[in-house]
C-alpha cells in the first residue's frame, strides 16, 4: 500500500560424538565445499538511442535502518563475511525495534502521526551497513580544517536555543532541501524517485521535498563555481551500462563537507528491478581521504512519487519559533532573578 505523506547469530555447529564399547568409528573426510558461481552480469535494455535504459520509479524503503557505518558487532569482519543467518536476526533485531522508535517520531509525545503512516516497517536491508570504502566500514578522521570549522559554527550557536531563529532549522525543516545525497537516502516517508531519460540528459525526481536534477551527459563543462546550489552542479556520462554522476559548486553540502566537495554517483543496474547507487565523497578540505557508501535501488511502479506540498497548510515552522517565543515569555515572567534579557 502506497504511505500518505506527513510535513517529516552466526549459527553454531553442533558436534555430534559417536562412540561404541570397542569400536569407534571413522567419519569420512568432508569434500570441499563449492564454490559458488559468480553472478552473470546484467544487461539492461537500451533506450532508442542507444542508452542503457535506467528510466523508471524507484524506492529505497526497504534500506531503511541501514547504519552508515560498520556496527561494533561485527569488528574484524567485511561485508562478505556476514553470513545470511546473521544477517537475518541484525533485520529481525532493526525491524522490531522501528515501531518503537516511531512513537518518538516528531517529539516524544506526540510523534510525528500514527506509526502505520511510516514506511520503514519490515524493510527487507540489501547490507549490514552501507559504507564500502573504507574497507574497514568506517568514515575516514576529519582534517584539521574540519575541525574548525565544526568548532566554529558550534561558537555561533552557543547560548542559542534550537528554535531562536528560523536559521537554528535545518533547510529540511524549512522544506528548501535535503541536498545531496541526503535526497535519496532513506528517511521514514518519502522514498519514492523516478529517472527519466531523454537524449543526451538524465532528469531525477525526487518524492521528498519534490526537487528535480537535470543531469547533462553532452560532455559540457561544469558551471561556475561561483554559482553554487543546494543540489550542486550535474554531469554524468555512462561507463558501459553504470550512469557516472559528478556533482560540484554545492552550497551548504552534506555532512559538514566544504564548498570543494566532488560527490561521484554511479547508478549500476545489476537486475531487471534492482540498481546499486553508490556515492563518494572527495573532499580533501574534510576528510583525510574519499570514502563511498552504497545501497540498492528497487524498481516498483506501485511507488510512484506523490505530490510534496511540504509548506501548503504546515505551520510547523511558524509554531516551533512562537511556542519557543511563549517560552520565552513565560521564564521571564517567572524568573527568580527578574525578568531575563531578550534574545
Amino acid at each position: 500500500m502506497k504511505r500518505f505523506p506527513v510535513t517529516i547469530p552466526l549459527v553454531a555447529a553442533v558436534a555430534v560424538a559417536c562412540a561404541s564399547i570397542s569400536v569407534r568409528a571413522q567419519a569420512p573426510a568432508s569434500a570441499p565445499a563449492a564454490k559458488k558461481a559468480p553472478a552473470k552480469a546484467f544487461t539492461p535494455p537500451k533506450t532508442p538511442w542507444g542508452d542503457p535504459d535506467l528510466s523508471g520509479i524507484y524506492t529505497n524503503k526497504d534500506e531503511n535502518g541501514i547504519p552508515m557505518e560498520k556496527p561494533g558487532q561485527f569488528a574484524g569482519k567485511s561485508l562478505d563475511d556476514v553470513d545470511d543467518s546473521e544477517f537475518a536476526e541484525v533485520v529481525r533485531e532493526r525491524n522490531a525495534a522501528a515501531p518503537t522508535r516511531a512513537i518518538g517520531i516528531g517529539g516524544a509525545e506526540t510523534g510525528a502521526g500514527p506509526i502505520h503512516w511510516y514506511e520503514h516497517y519490515d524493510a527487507k536491508n540489501s547490507r549490514p551497513w552501507l559504507v564500502v570504502d573504507p574497507s574497514d566500514g568506517r568514515i575516514p578522521p576529519t582534517t584539521p580544517d574540519a575541525q574548525k570549522r565544526a568548532a566554529d559554527r558550534a561558537a555561533k550557536r552557543a547560548g542559542r536555543g534550537p528554535a531562536d531563529s528560523y536559521e537554528d532549522r535545518s533547510l529540511y525543516d524549512q522544506c528548501i532541501t535535503r541536498g545531496l545525497p541526503g535526497s535519496m537516502t532513506p528517511a521514514i516517508y518519502g522514498n519514492s524517485y523516478q529517472i527519466h531519460q531523454g537524449q543526451g540528459f538524465v532528469a531525477i525526481r525526487y518524492e521528498m521535498i519534490h526537487e528535480t536534477r537535470i543531469i547533462p551527459l553532452d560532455g559540457r563543462a561544469h558551471s561556475s563555481a561561483k554559482i553554487p546550489t543546494y543540489m550542486g552542479d550535474a554531469r554524468g556520462h555512462f561507463e558501459g551500462n553504470t550512469l557516472v554522476v559528478e556533482t560540484t559548486n554545492f552550497r551548504d553540502p552534506n555532512r559538514g563537507a566544504s564548498d570543494k566537495l566532488r560527490l561521484v554517483e554511479r547508478f549500476k543496474p545489476v537486475a531487471s528491478n534492482k540498481v546499486e547507487w553508490s556515492v563518494t565523497f572527495d573532499d580533501a578540505a574534510t576528510w583525510v581521504r574519499p570514502w563511498t557508501f552504497a545501497m540498492a535501488l528497487t524498481k516498483d511502479a506501485t511507488q510512484e512519487p506523490f505530490e510534496y506540498a511540504c509548506h501548503e497548510g504546515n505551520y510547523g515552522l511558524a509554531n516551533i519559533l512562537s511556542a519557543a517565543r511563549a517560552d520565552d515569555k513565560a521564564g521571564r515572567a517567572t524568573a527568580p532573578d527578574g525578568p531575563r534579557a531578550e534574545r
